[in-house]
């Protein structure tokens, strides 16, 4: 099989037809051209009266016999796909759709396939957000945003760029968990590589499979613990594909080098194993070391297969494979997982924007975190680290301003025995508290953050209970998607009389309260992640340090403007989002090469241009 993956074109007076013949290991192009219905062939006979040599399905002559087979029969399925005409308008990397000009209609055998009308990208996209904007329910809106990207990829980031605050919540949370839930009903093509036990010992074979070969970043997930939705096995594949579609997007990361991965070792999920639409394997989860094998070999191929600097993004993992995975591969492998690493460094850039607000430093501050998993244990210990950083006190002495309540109470050193390997270094001198209201009372938090992925439980005398202790009470409502939010805006400002600072993980509209506006602040890894990713590939990164993290924190922090405080905001609009994921790029790299972590020498002078002239761009390309 003879593929050309670029625009390939013959010129030809009238009429061109390829036919693929396999013999000998030569490929035979027979061309046969027609001037008139009248022509005479070389045995006299005119076209009028030649055979037909269409097969029963149309077409060309079934060469390979395929239209004569029987069901049962076994055919080959054989391809001669050349980038132009038909296959052009049906590659989405190179498909432009009605912008295709008249003189590449021309030169690339599209005369026909199309209507006549030329359109521009613009007009494109216009017409594409008119077009989304007239579905009510926000899944209609996801399934045609992913529509779109199989069908013209450059259109669908144009689009995602351009309208980044209104899209962002398409296609990624909220409405991505609701995508990952309805997974097997919505499902239409592969998005990425589904690997599961089935593989096992093969591996490296699948990752072959992928077509693109030069892969910089993957992200991956086991579908244990999809937001805050729980295990949904197989069908958590939304997750990897929408991160990536932001990494793209946001960091300007090039979609050809991302692969969205779904390591599939079946699912807890009841209600998925009874659905017959369920795509993934219907067992309960392998556990152990049947589950801990699977996962090394994917990891030892990956690296094989891509290089030592391929970034693996850990996306979704259980609390309890998160934490090990992270520690068992941050020494070996290029790992940061989003969970635990990302969302702690886009809540440290929050928590460090809003002293502005609040006044003083971190380490005048008390934090209350109600949920004590891979979210809250990962946030809490970068706050450490950052209040370390600043000054010098030891880290377990910092830690003592970070209490951390979860679903049997406040931890507690009394507990020490019966508690989790992650949250013990949180278990401070206390006596047992059962209740969040008791222990906000007990503790006096200056920060409450939430990360239960329980909603609803910051309720009316928790806020209120925060705004009697603090003029200006920072709430942090950070589980996902929105029904999972501990409070919403509206709550946070009214039970508090205005007084509270917000943030959320989900996006709320802008909310009045006594004839003054809120904006409140979305602590989205989306602020944080794509441009640490660049950061690290155009450095050529070779293992993610804690200082990167805080880095990257501090360079979200810094871009907060005076306007953004004025209006309750404690991080900046999506809308500037591409130079903010540049600004954290280049810190993210600048940190790197202080490390002696990065291999991509010499350091260029002015990383942040350099960060930007990374960065992949949408615009369509003429073809020759």
């Amino acid at each position: 099989m003879i593929s050309f993956t670029r625009p390939y074109f013959l010129r030809k007076a009238l009429g061109l037809f390829l036919l693929g013949e396999r013999g000998g290991g030569i490929l035979k192009i027979r061309v046969v051209m027609e001037s008139t219905l009248k022509e005479i062939t070389s045995n006299g006979d005119s076209v009028l009266d030649m055979k037909d040599k269409c097969g029963v399905g149309g077409g060309v002559e079934d060469m390979y016999g395929e239209d004569r087979a029987t069901e049962d029969q076994p055919i080959t399925p054989w391809t001669f796909s050349v980038a132009s005409g038909y296959s052009l308008l049906r590659d989405p990397h190179y498909n432009k759709g009605l912008a295709f000009t008249e003189a590449e209609r021309d030169a690339h055998y599209l005369r026909g396939l199309l209507p006549p009308t030329v359109l521009s990208q613009e007009l494109q996209e216009k017409r594409m957000i008119h077009n989304l904007r007239q579905y009510q329910v926000p899944l209609q809106r996801y399934m045609a945003m992913m529509d779109l990207q199989e069908r013209n990829e450059r259109l669908f980031y144009k689009l995602l760029i351009d309208h980044v605050e209104e899209l962002l919540p398409i296609v990624y949370t909220p409405t991505v968990g609701e995508a990952c839930q309805k997974y097997g009903s919505i499902f239409r093509r592969p998005q990425g590589l589904f690997i599961s036990l089935k593989e096992k010992g093969k591996i490296l074979e699948v990752l072959k499979n992928w077509p693109e070969k030069s892969i910089q970043v993957i992200v991956v997930t086991d579908g244990e613990r999809i937001l805050g939705l729980g295990d949904l096995g197989c069908q958590g594949m939304g997750i990897p594909v929408g991160k990536l579609s932001l990494y793209t997007a946001l960091g300007g990361v090039r979609p050809s080098v991302c692969l969205p991965i779904t390591i599939d070792v079946g699912t807890n999920n009841q209600q998925l194993l009874d659905n017959e639409f369920y795509i993934g394997l219907k067992q309960k989860r392998a556990t152990g070391q049947e589950y801990a094998e699977l996962l090394d070999e994917f990891m030892s191929a990956v690296k094989q297969n891509y290089g030592e600097k391929v970034l693996i993004q850990f996306e979704d993992f259980a609390n309890h494979n998160a934490f090990d995975l992270l520690a068992k591969y941050r020494t070996t492998h290029l790992v940061f997982n989003d969970d635990i690493q990302g969302t702690a460094s886009v809540v440290l850039a929050g928590l460090i924007a809003s002293l502005k607000l609040l006044g003083g430093t971190l380490a005048d501050h008390t934090f209350l975190f109600l949920g004590a998993g891979e979210a809250g244990t990962g946030i809490a210990e970068l706050i450490a680290l950052e209040i370390t950083k600043r000054t010098s006190v030891p880290l377990e002495e910092a830690r003592k301003k970070i209490w951390l309540v979860d679903s049997k109470g406040l931890v507690v050193s009394s507990r020490l025995e019966s508690l989790q390997h992650f949250k013990k270094p949180w278990a401070h001198d206390h006596e047992p508290v059962k209740e969040l209201i008791d222990a906000v009372k007990a503790i006096k938090p200056t920060v409450l953050i939430g990360t239960s992925g329980v909603g609803k439980t910051f309720t009316k005398e928790v806020v209120e209970t925060m705004a009697s202790l603090n003029p200006k009470p920072l709430i942090m409502a950070l589980s996902n998607p929105t029904s999972q939010a501990e409070c919403t805006a509206e709550e946070a400002y009214t039970w508090s009389k205005g007084h509270a600072i917000f943030a959320s993980g989900s996006p709320f509209d802008p909310f009045e309260y006594e004839g003054r506006t809120f904006v409140s602040g979305q602590a989205n890894n989306a602020y944080i992640f794509p441009g640490f990713g660049l950061g690290i590939i155009m450095s050529g990164t070779i293992r993610v340090h804690d200082d990167m993290l805080l880095a990257a924190s501090e360079a979200l922090a810094a871009q907060v403007t005076e306007e953004d405080y004025l209006k309750g905001r404690i991080y900046p609009p999506f809308t500037n989002i591409r130079k903010i994921s540049a600004h954290i790029a280049a810190e993210v790299a600048a940190k790197a090469y202080e490390l002696g972590l990065a291999t991509r020498l010499p350091r260029p002078t002015n990383l942040e241009k350099y960060a930007e002239s990374c960065m992949y761009t949408p615009v369509y390309r003429t073809y020759r």
